[in-house]
């Protein structure tokens, strides 16, 4: 069977990357497609056999003139994605796969090709996180002919896939509340870790979040700034300045790590700080993995990995107030590793193989 993957953009590292390598690992000769294309800052995606890239990139062709910028500012091309995507050339396959949150689901095949998309939300710009992106008045005025026409097309290009595959329930209602249709459900798979059998001394806190404004680093800032409680935060991104502008010393930021890094920081942390609204959100679940409880945001896929009281708590309003009452309320519990481990199986590679395949079969 000739597969082909695609994905929005390969520019990044974060959880739908990780969905993207536990397909390469189902389908390891098959090549991927993708708009932009940033080697640097992906390394990651060295292990596809072959990665074609649309026009924005320069298609098969080595590095132009502007590359860097378009690879790092792909948000100012929304309105060309669509043509990117529709540009692919997919008659050699018999399937593809589309990983996306945004465009990659409006590629077009021919009907002996068959889709299937696994989609990580409906493009959140465009709907669910429509007011968030724009809550600039003069942007928002300035920017309706276009969100106008890429809420049109991304109706049209929903329709498609032969099938839609959901992340999480909340991602499998938003795909019926915006598009129409109905979702299969298969939960995306955690990273693979190495474990030390060696039990370490827990001592602070823990957030791994790309420093964006929706992951909402800067709450979980300022309520660690009042309780004075050791927090570290892993990762980088846009508002890492300014985020570190605003911390006091007892918290620590140690920026992009690899997995056996990331392992270490895992496994000696009291609790993962969860507070963004995500469509799934691996980090929560590569938390119970280790056995670590999460503190988390009631919203999202959060509402699917972890069970209140017994994998971690909940607080309510993305508020310092809440925060820091589901803290403190954190301390007064005990929590058994042993159960929080258990619940992160249910996410584990092996689970995603099989329903996917599952789903394949069923499709071809």
């Amino acid at each position: 069977m000739r597969v082909a993957l695609v994905y929005d953009r390969v520019n990044k590292w974060g959880g739908a990357e990780r969905v993207l390598l536990a397909l390469h690992e189902i389908f390891p000769q098959a090549p991927l497609y993708t708009s932009v294309y940033d080697a640097q800052n992906a390394p990651w995606a060295k292990v596809f056999p072959k990665i074609h890239t649309s026009f924005l990139s320069g298609g098969a062709k080595s590095r132009f003139a502007g590359q860097d910028w378009i690879c790092s500012h792909h948000e100012w091309l929304a309105p060309l994605m669509p043509l990117a995507f529709e540009s692919f050339d997919f008659s050699k396959y018999d399937l593809v796969i589309s990983v996306t949150s945004e465009a990659a689901k409006g590629i077009i095949t021919q009907p002996e090709t068959k889709h299937i998309c696994y989609c990580l939300t409906p493009t959140r710009y465009l709907w669910s996180g429509y007011d968030f992106y724009f809550q600039n008045k003069i942007l928002r005025f300035f920017s309706r002919p276009i969100v106008s026409y890429l809420r049109n097309w991304d109706k049209v290009a929903a329709e498609r896939p032969d099938q839609i595959v959901a992340i999480s329930t909340a991602v499998q209602k938003r795909i019926k509340k915006y598009y129409g249709r109905e979702a299969k459900l298969v939960y995306p798979p955690a990273g693979k870790f190495q474990i030390s059998s060696t039990k370490p001394q827990t001592n602070y806190f823990l957030v791994v979040s790309r420093l964006v404004p929706y992951k909402r680093v800067d709450l979980v800032i300022r309520v660690f700034n009042e309780l004075g409680l050791p927090l570290v935060i892993v990762g980088t991104g846009s508002e890492e300045r300014s985020l570190k502008k605003m911390a006091r010393k007892n918290i620590k930021f140690v920026g992009q790590l690899t997995d056996r890094q990331l392992a270490n920081y895992y496994r000696r942390s009291r609790a993962l700080i969860f507070a963004q609204e995500e469509d799934f959100g691996l980090v929560a679940v590569e938390a119970q993995s280790f056995g670590i409880p999460v503190i988390a945001y009631r919203a999202g896929g959060a509402l699917d990995s972890i069970r209140d009281g017994r994998t971690g708590i909940f607080f309510d309003k993305q508020e310092k107030e809440d925060l820091i009452k589901a803290v403190k309320k954190f301390e007064e519990l005990k929590f058994n590793a042993k159960i929080i481990k258990e619940n992160a199986q249910k996410f584990s590679q092996k689970k995603f193989e099989s329903r996917f395949k599952e789903i394949i079969k069923k499709n071809l």
